[in-house]
């Protein structure tokens, strides 16, 4: 039967839907009479439960899922002779009027908006690059060697880097707070770990002096107690404790699993696993310069449903954070229902210009990209082999890989198309920038 669709907006778009009441009601008592034949109710035997009062405990449960059924089906056929992408679900609500014996329907639903992806030659696009030379291998090294430092006795003033180990009391207006008194705490001058006026006053002491000193707390400070206030802290330094780095040896090699402690064979292996960390920050970097070019090429009006179903998910990522950081959601505000509103739409807009841009380019994801994909991550674990099987065994985690691969894709068609301007940046601003 042929219907009509009508516009409601840009992308709005409704279709009246009639069905017959015969169809359902028939349909209905087929699956009844199915559903009596093994039955089960006290009193009777299986199978044996009267018509009537299987009508009376399942009748309006299965009506509803008969007539579900087929105002889905015949919502789906109207699609179909259209031709139409339905964007999000689609509204159902009763129709009066459908004529005797009739059940009439209306959907309100959107349609994906046509993109129309413009010259890529327009874009203006940074590409980030970063070298990784023997300082960069000598400040891992280092690094490596405070992670396995020691820690030697020393009669002497406490200075940064030190490990010194304290007992203290901190008050407010004379009363001490809670939380603000510890013994025998140790912690490393100059990490940042303490507050900037605490690790100040217990820089330059001696083993067993004490001392008092004020600490403002930052106005941001986690708790509201002691927020923006400044307290007193009585002091006592127990300890003073020198770090001892390892020589960078044989036997330091070994510690990091080189074969036979081979200094040469270990600075390869870090120049190695620094070039591909540094592959993968300055391909995110460049990644997200693309990204956010990209919606220059196109103007086009998003589906509110998607928009509104990308902020929910948004929101209960967010709940979920909050609550893995330990937070109860019920003592917090309630989240206002349009806070990702924008990253939502810029999500949404991206997913589809991206989308086009795969589909008019034949920029899909091919087996080989995608198990050389897996092969570069498997390179940074002990058995590269076990990572590829993990996951070849998974079609969520290749839909994963073949995600990435996609967006890649996009970036070099982006790249290879785009005025593009090379940025150098250093390795510590590279590596102290978050994933």
């Amino acid at each position: 039967m042929a219907t009509q669709i009508e516009s409601t907006g840009q992308l709005g778009r409704k279709v009246h839907m009639d069905v017959p009441a015969a169809d359902v009601n028939r349909e209905v008592g087929e699956r009844l009479r199915k559903l009596a034949r093994t039955l089960k109710m006290p009193g009777f035997r299986p199978g044996k439960v009267p018509m009537k009062m299987v009508e009376q405990s399942y009748g309006p449960q299965v009506h509803a899922e008969v007539l579900g059924d087929a105002v889905s089906k015949a919502f789906g056929a109207a699609v179909e002779e259209h031709g139409l992408r339905v964007a999000g679900q689609p509204r159902i609500e009763g129709r009066d009027g459908a004529g005797e014996d009739i059940l009439g329907f209306t959907a309100h639903f959107e349609v994906y908006p046509e993109v129309k992806i413009g010259d890529a030659a327009t874009l203006e696009v940074e590409r980030v690059r970063c070298a990784v030379g023997d300082a960069e291998i000598d400040k891992t090294i280092d690094i490596l060697r405070k992670q396995r430092v020691t820690w030697e006795p020393a009669e002497r003033a406490a200075q940064d880097d030190d490990r010194v180990t304290i007992d203290f009391v901190g008050k407010l207006d004379d009363v001490a707070f809670e939380g603000g008194t510890a013994s025998e705490f140790p912690f490393v001058l100059g990490e940042g770990r303490m507050l900037p006026d605490f690790e100040t006053g217990v820089r330059g002491m001696a083993p067993g002096e004490s001392k008092t000193f004020p600490v403002a707390f930052p106005e941001d400070y986690g708790s509201k107690d002691l927020a923006g206030k400044t307290a007193q802290f009585e002091v006592t330094l127990k300890k003073v404790e020198a770090p001892k780095l390892p020589e960078v040896n044989a036997e330091f090699a070994t510690q990091l699993g080189v074969p036979g402690g081979d200094l040469e064979k270990m600075r390869a292996d870090i120049r190695a696993n620094l070039e591909r960390e540094v592959g993968q920050r300055v391909s995110a970097r460049t990644k997200s310069n693309v990204m956010d070019a990209l919606p220059k090429l196109a103007e086009f009006e998003l589906p509110k449903a998607l928009v509104e179903a990308e902020s929910a998910q948004l929101l209960e990522r967010a709940k979920a954070d909050l609550q893995a950081r330990g937070m109860d959601l019920k003592q917090l505000p309630d989240i206002p229902a349009d806070t990702f509103k924008e990253q939502a739409e810029r999500r949404v807009r991206l997913g589809l210009l991206v989308a086009e841009i795969v589909r008019e380019n034949d920029l899909a994801a091919k087996p080989d990209q995608i198990r050389k994909q897996i092969e570069e991550f498997s390179q940074a674990y002990e058995n590269p082999a076990e990572v590829v099987r993990y996951y070849f065994s998974d079609r969520n985690r290749l839909a994963e890989v073949e995600a990435l691969v996609v967006e890649q894709n996009v970036v070099d068609w982006v790249l290879a198309k785009a005025k593009v301007t090379d940025k150098d940046i250093g390795f510590d601003e590279l590596m102290a920038q978050q994933g």
